[in-house]
Formats: C-alpha cells, structure tokens, sequence
C-alpha cells in the first residue's frame, strides 16, 4: 500500500525501483544501508538506519505492507490517534503485534509482528489520520474489546479508549449493535453496560469492578468533585458511593513518595471531618483482592455507624466546569481542557 504520512519522524517503506529514484535498486536492497520491512516477502524497504521499534514506525510498516483497503486497527489504531493508554506494550514492556483489519476478501500470509483480523469491513469503517488509513475509534475499540480475555478487561479497553475522548458509550454502543451475532458480542455489550466515561486509570476499572461485585447494586461515581457547603472544591475521589458516603481511593507506587504520601494523609484527614469513609487499593491487592474486600467491608461498617452528611455536597457551584462526559470534553477549547484536564492528562 502507497502512504503518505503527514506526521514527522515516520518513515514510510518502499518498494525496490530499478532505477533507484522511488526506492532502492535490487542490489542496494541487499546491502547494509536498507533493511527489509514488514517481515520475508513483503518487498518493502526502509533505511536500515530507521528504527523500527517506536509504536507509530512499527505501525506505518505494518499498515505498508497491506493491500488498499486494509488498516491499523484495535490499540494500533487507538495509539496513532493518541490514545495514551494503548501504548503498544505488555506491562513487560515487550512489543505487542500490531493489529491490522483486512476484511474477509484479503488473502495474507501470517508473519512476525503483525495480527491479522479477517472481519468484515463496514463502509466508513476505515478513516484516514495523518496519511494512515485506521479504523474509526468505535470499530477499533470493539474490535479489541472483542478480543478481550475478560469482562473486566473488556471494561478496560472501553473505559480508557473513552478517557481519551475518542468515542463515548453511545458511538460504542451503537457499533455494537451493528456486530451483534459476533463471537463475544454478549459480553462487549455487558461491558458497555458497566463502563463509566469518566474513568481515568486502568487500575481504577479494577477497583470499579471489585467493589460492584462484592456491593451488588451499589451506584458509584467515578471521580466525582466533592464540594462545601460554600462551593469551594474539596477533593475528587477516584470512587465514591454517595449513599454510603465511602471514597475509593487507588494508591499506586507514587503513593509511596513521601510529598503524595503527605497529601493523601491530608485528604483523609478531611474525609474524616467531613463523615466520609476511605477505602484504599495498593498495587500489591490487583495479586489478591481479598485484601481489599476485607478493607472495603470495614469502610462500610465503619460508615454506617457515622452520621449523615456533614458540610459536604455533590451540587457543583456555578464556576465549576463539568467535565464527567465525553461529550463535555470534547465541547471544551483547548484553554479550557488544559486548567479542567490537567489531572486527566497526567
């Protein structure tokens, strides 16, 4: 497939030129200065210099060695459109292979580092982003999630494609219903059930789905601004049950230095003076969750003998900017998005 990327540091392959103006001769196709792209047999180049290992390179050469009508998609196509949480890696940080939608006409061979995903293709499923032609978010996120190994991780790929604004729980939702007969179509459509637009870690979709489980019914929040009485900000929990009054907080390792430690020592201090309850999840419970149980457990008893709400609300004061929905989001400037995003960014 011809490219033509529009984006720096990306270069794209090509093919050998016998007089060497488009591409290498056969000969220097040989030699040191090339080496071949996108695996034995795709007779596509690039300067052996150029390394192959970044997503987006690894992608373009992926995506080149298709046949038109073909393109990036699942967390290939989530990553070129900035996605930041499908950064192409396993948590080892080995490389995973890049996905690529061919329909079910294409006829390719299987090679390293590539996964071929033979579904058929609807029109206006492929879009084109910077010269690349990709899947739309909604088909590459269902496509993954299809893939998932898990509820829970189904829930993920939704949750945090959506944390990056690039479709919300109606777009999904409604390409699922296009697919539905699909293997593992039953459970994409539970997970869109469960999902919340504003998530905004991983590890949050966790704690999202222990606490249901072992709370069925419950209705959490996902980081939801806690106001006074007065309207001034008090904090954003990353769970919160209102009814209950418990906060779900998850403490990674940055948790441990000692300046953020300090601040959540704070933050439970106001919880405490404000009624509210705090339940914690570490790194080290996503091993065993029993731990958490038994916290969450406490947390709840502990909340049902305090007394009601004391000096805090939900109600935002007329200054705040709601930001819980995609659709929120996608409405702000880029001045707005950098003072109401900030966290959400980093």
């Amino acid at each position: 497939m011809d490219l033509h990327i529009n984006r720096p540091d990306i270069t794209v392959p090509v093919r050998v030129d016998p007089r060497g103006i488009a591409g290498p001769t056969p000969g220097q196709a040989r030699g040191p200065r090339w080496r071949r792209s996108g695996g034995a047999g795709t007779g596509m180049f690039v300067p052996s210099h150029v390394c192959g290992d970044g997503e987006p390179q690894r992608i373009v050469e992926a995506v080149a060695s298709t046949p038109e009508g073909s393109a990036a998609t699942g967390w290939a196509a989530l990553h070129w459109q900035g996605a930041r949480w499908f950064p192409g890696r396993t948590a080892r940080g080995e490389p995973l292979p890049v996905p690529l939608a061919i329909g079910d006409r294409a006829h390719l061979a299987r090679r390293t580092g590539v996964q071929l995903w033979r579904d058929w293709l609807f029109d206006g499923d492929i879009i084109d982003v910077n010269g690349l032609p990709v899947t739309r978010p909604e088909r590459s996120i269902c496509a993954a999630a299809l893939r998932a190994r898990s509820l829970e991780d189904t829930v993920r790929i939704i949750c945090m494609a959506m944390a990056d604004d690039l479709a919300d729980l109606m777009e999904i939702g409604d390409y699922a219903a296009r697919i539905r007969g699909r293997p593992h179509t039953r459970r994409l459509t539970a997970a869109i059930d469960l999902s919340d637009e504003n998530v905004w870690s991983p590890q949050e979709v966790t704690m999202l789905m222990r606490w249901r489980r072992q709370r069925d019914g419950v209705r959490l929040l996902c980081n939801p601004p806690i106001f006074d009485l007065q309207g001034n900000h008090l904090l954003t929990p990353d769970l919160f049950d209102p009814a209950a009054a418990v906060i779900g907080q998850y403490d990674g390792i940055v948790h441990n230095d000692l300046q953020v430690r300090r601040r959540d020592l704070d933050s439970e201090e106001l919880c405490r003076d404000l009624g509210l309850e705090v339940v914690s999840m570490v790194s080290r419970d996503l091993r065993d969750l029993g731990s958490f149980d038994h916290r969450l457990d406490a947390a709840y008893r502990r909340a049902a003998r305090r007394p009601g709400a004391i000096g805090w609300t939900l109600a935002q004061p007329h200054w705040w900017t709601d930001t819980s929905t995609v659709a929120l989001r996608r409405s702000l400037d880029d001045e707005s998005r950098r003072i109401w995003l900030r966290r959400l960014a980093s």
